[in-house]
């Protein structure tokens, strides 16, 4: 149990006496990207706001790193990041302060210029958060979570609303973070997105956990039970022409 960072143990919340999260329980391995599926309304969302100590647990236990999340909530704080489904930042703060504020929110000192750069905003150092486009918000965004060096970081729908280019980018940021180290925790409504950056998912719905296994796994027991689809192989699908033509570059 020693790869364990994060455990959830039966854990519910209920609105109105109607249950969004129902007893549910699940582990995720350090180092590892373990996504979080279902549809609207699933729980996914309140899920993860327990885990970050955002949203009171009814009942059940989640230890992040070994530390109970009810009773040691700000110590659970210090060791993970997140980033939220919608980003907002002050609109006349330039990037390299809105970096060095969240770094003095932890009580650190970090070279701002390298956070920057490791999500391609760099020269966007003396910019307005207000200059930028969707995407370079989820960026800043990931480097403001970052800067703490949390052992694990959440992620609420990030791509939703990208175009394909910034989309792919995001995708590369989320392995990179993971390479360093960092357990990566995703909600997404995106499959082909759960399916590439996942290890293993978890698939929701009416706040129950109804499936979990690896992206391949899970597709292997679909077919096993004679699944079966019009089967068109392209070696090429819109998105790719889309990327070909207007070029694989981030558009600032």
């Amino acid at each position: 149990m020693a790869d364990i960072i994060l455990k959830v143990k039966d854990l519910t919340k209920r609105y109105d006496n109607k249950p969004a999260v129902a007893g549910i329980s699940f582990d995720v391995k350090k180092g590892e990207i373990f996504g979080i599926l279902g549809p609207n309304g699933a729980g996914k969302t309140t899920t993860l706001e327990m885990i970050e100590t955002l949203r009171s647990i009814d009942s059940g236990k989640i230890t992040v790193a070994g530390i109970d999340v009810a009773s040691k909530p700000n110590e659970v704080k210090k060791i993970i990041g997140v980033q939220p489904q919608s980003p907002a930042f002050q609109d006349k703060q330039k990037l390299s302060e809105i970096i060095e504020l969240f770094a003095a929110a932890y009580g650190e000192r970090v070279n701002v210029q390298h956070y920057l750069d490791e999500v391609q905003l760099g020269d966007k150092a003396d910019s307005f958060a207000e200059q930028l486009s969707g995407g370079q918000r989820q960026r800043l965004s990931i480097a403001a979570a970052l800067v703490h060096s949390p052992k694990v970081f959440f992620l609420d729908e990030p791509t939703t609303g990208l175009d394909p280019q910034a989309r792919r980018n995001l995708w590369e940021l989320v392995q990179q973070v993971r390479d360093t180290g960092v357990t990566v925790i995703i909600t997404t409504h995106y499959m082909d997105e759960a399916e590439l950056l996942c290890d293993r998912v978890a698939i929701m719905d009416n706040g129950k956990i109804i499936a979990l296994d690896t992206p391949k796994k899970l597709i292997k027991q679909l077919l096993d039970k004679g699944f079966k689809k019009e089967q068109q192989v392209e070696q090429a699908n819109l998105e790719d022409v889309f990327i070909d033509m207007t070029g694989k570059a981030l558009r600032e």
